[in-house]
C-alpha cells in the first residue's frame, strides 16, 4: 500500500510520523550540546540506565515515563557524584553506572517475564505507537525546546567555554544537571521510536551532521533538527513500505545522511578539502 494512502486511512500511522518526527526534532536539538560538551557517552549511558524503571513501571503497571524518569536522573547524579568525590575519572564512572543499570534493568525483564513487551522498549516499534505515547512525546518536546529557548545563552556559553561561564557567575553544575534532565526526558520520549539500543544514535548523529556543516550553534542547532526530522520521516515510510525495523530504519537513514556531510560538506567534506588541495597544487604550478 502506498505510503500517504496509508497515511490517509490509518490513525496508527499518523500518530507514528507525529511522534517519530518530534523524536528526531528534541534529539537533534539535545545532541547539539551533548556533542559540544563532549558528553557522547553520557548520552549513552542515560539511554541505558533508564531500563530498570521501565522495567518497574511495567511491573507495577504505571506509565513507562515515571520509572525512566527517576532512573535516568539518579543515574547521571550518581555519575556526577563517583566523579567528583573520588579518583574515577568521569568516563570510567559514566561506565560503571551505565553498565550495572543496564545489567539491573536485564535482570528485572528476566525476573519479570515480560520480554514480549519490552523487547520494543530495547528497539523501537514506532508503528505500535500509542496515543498516550504521542502526547507524552508531543509534551516532552516542548518542554525541551521551550527550555533551550529559555536558557539558550546559558547553555551556549557553558558548553564553549566553562571557564568563562564560571566567571559570568553562572552555576555550571547546576546547568549540567539541567541539561542531564532533559537528556532524560528526550531518551523517554524515543524509547518508543528507536529504542533504548539506538537511542544514542540519534542524538548523536544529526548533531555531528549539523556540527560539519556550520560553525554556528544557533544554526547547528536548526540542521540537527531538520536532519533528525527527516530521517524519521524517510525511516518511517521505508520501515512501513518495506517492513523494516523502525529504529533501526530511521538510525541508517541519519547515518546515510552524516555520510554525505562528511563527503559533500562545503568546508569540511572530504571531496571538497581533497578538490581545494588539487586546486592550491595546481595554483603554485601556474
Amino acid at each position: 500500500m502506498n505510503f500517504i494512502d496509508g497515511l490517509v486511512q490509518y490513525g496508527f500511522l499518523q500518530k507514528a510520523l507525529i511522534t517519530s518526527v518530534m523524536v528526531g526534532i528534541i534529539c537533534g536539538v539535545i545532541g547539539c550540546f551533548i556533542i559540544l560538551r563532549g558528553m557522547s557517552l553520557m548520552g549513552d549511558a542515560i539511554s541505558h540506565a533508564v531500563l530498570p524503571g521501565v522495567a518497574i513501571s511495567y511491573f507495577l503497571g504505571i506509565n513507562f515515563f515515571i520509572g525512566a524518569v527517576i532512573t535516568g536522573v539518579l543515574t547521571a547524579m550518581g555519575i556526577g557524584y563517583i566523579s567528583q568525590n573520588s579518583r574515577i575519572k568521569n568516563d570510567a564512572s559514566i561506565g560503571i553506572m551505565f553498565t550495572t543499570a543496564f545489567a539491573l534493568g536485564i535482570i528485572m525483564i528476566t525476573l519479570l517475564r515480560s520480554s514480549s513487551d519490552l523487547y520494543h522498549i530495547l528497539f523501537g516499534n514506532v508503528l505500535a505507537v500509542r496515543p498516550s505515547d504521542m502526547w507524552m512525546t508531543l509534551g516532552i518536546g516542548i518542554i525541551v525546546l521551550g527550555s533551550v529557548y529559555l536558557f539558550y545563552k546559558e547553555l551556549l556559553v557553558s558548553s564553549f567555554d566553562p571557564t568563562m561561564s564560571q566567571a559570568y557567575g553562572l552555576p555550571n553544575k547546576l546547568i549540567h544537571y539541567f541539561l542531564m534532565t532533559l537528556l532524560t526526558l528526550v531518551t523517554v520520549a524515543s524509547l518508543q521510536t528507536v529504542g533504548i539500543i539506538l537511542v544514542v544514535a540519534m542524538l548523536i548523529t544529526p548533531a555531528s551532521t549539523a556540527y560539519l556543516l556550520t560553525d554556528r550553534l544557533w544554526k547547528m542547532i536548526f540542521i540537527s533538527a531538520t536532519c533528525g526530522a527527516l530521517s524519521s520521516a524517510i525511516g518511517l515510510y521505508l520501515s512501513f513500505s518495506y517492513n523494516l525495523a523502525s529504529g533501526a530504519t530511521i538510525v541508517l537513514v541519519a547515518t546515510i545522511l552524516f555520510i554525505l556531510a562528511f563527503l559533500l560538506s562545503p568546508k569540511q567534506g572530504i571531496i571538497w578539502r581533497k578538490v581545494r588541495v588539487k586546486r592550491k597544487i595546481a595554483t603554485a604550478n601556474q
